[in-house]
């Protein structure tokens, strides 16, 4: 197998067709075409079909992808860091990001990096771990700081724990229940909650079943973002489920509250994931070397917006 038929195969998976693929590689189609072909007679296999819509890749394909993806990852990471050594790094480094840790230390962890490799671009992905962990297993992310948890496949990732921090029940400004001490007073509200589809037991459990509180389904409703999230809290009586970081950013502090509740819920870790086998490259160890600083230089500081943020923090480094 050669590189240009794998760099093929993952632009056709890519783009879903061999005209689109061709292009966002700057070749003309017949190249493309052929070194599919030449791929499927090395191999003996057939890797992709063609419908009315573009083409699909088989069974086959959808396993040699993963591969591929892994392997121009790994060249990529080489050059770059072959690059580096040569002073003159540069390349593209992808990883993903816990939303609250995006809006209180990345912003001074990116400078930080820029400074040190200019050359290198980022692709920062902001979210759950339902997001980044299939981009950690195919090989185009190569780390991400988020939550570890009992649902994080142990056998295929690894962790370094950096924080815990508790969540918790929020509510808008002056919203009517906003003095509630306790989840039972909360049961005939309407919820909106960011989790993913493995999740909700737990989240479930963690907010109501612990505390012998049940609560009708139809109450809890998802926004599958943060701002969504906000916009809900902010301009109804729903009621929603974070983590404390997030109430020290001001555009969460200003618009929404904790509620005082006399239970306690669940204790988060955040921490960063890799794939077990991987080693990260010479750009994402720089990346996680600036985040250590950021981090232990602001556990340290005396600015108010610091204390704030790290009075809501445990940290495990």
């Amino acid at each position: 197998m050669k590189l240009h038929q794998l760099r093929a195969l993952v632009m056709i998976a890519d783009c879903g067709s061999i005209r689109a693929a061709a292009r966002q590689l700057g070749v003309s189609q017949t190249a493309v075409a052929k070194s599919l072909r030449e791929l499927e007679e090395h191999l003996q296999l057939p890797l992709l079909v063609r419908n009315a819509s573009g083409v699909l890749l088989t069974q086959y394909g959808q396993s040699l992808l993963q591969h591929a993806r892994q392997m121009l990852s790994q060249l990529e990471r080489a050059q770059l860091e072959l690059a580096h050594l040569s002073d003159e790094a540069q390349g593209q480094l992808r990883l993903g990001i816990s939303p609250w840790m995006g809006m209180t230390l990345l912003p001074e962890v990116v400078m930080l990096f820029r400074q040190r490799m200019p050359r290198v671009r980022l692709e920062i992905f902001e979210g759950l771990m339902a997001v980044t962990l299939p981009r950690l297993r195919d090989g185009t992310m190569e780390f991400a700081v988020g939550l570890v948890s009992s649902l994080l496949p142990r056998p295929e990732f690894v962790s370094e724990l950096m924080f815990s921090y508790r969540m918790a029940v929020v509510a808008r400004h002056g919203h009517p229940l906003g003095d509630s001490r306790s989840i039972h007073d909360l049961l005939e509200q309407d919820w909106v909650v960011n989790y993913t589809d493995a999740s909700h037991e737990a989240v479930m459990n963690e907010l109501f079943g612990q505390h012998g509180a049940q609560i009708d389904a139809q109450r809890i409703h998802r926004a599958h973002s943060l701002q969504l999230m906000l916009s809900m809290i902010e301009q109804t009586d729903m009621l929603s489920y974070c983590p404390e970081p997030m109430l020290t950013v001001p555009i969460y502090r200003e618009r929404v509250r904790k509620l005082p509740l006399a239970e306690s819920f669940a204790t988060d870790t955040i921490g960063i994931v890799t794939p077990r086998n991987g080693q990260l490259g010479v750009a994402a160890q720089c990346f996680v070397e600036c985040l250590l600083q950021v981090i232990r230089r602001r556990a340290r500081s005396a600015r108010p917006e610091d204390v704030q943020l790290f009075d809501t923090l445990e940290l495990l480094i």
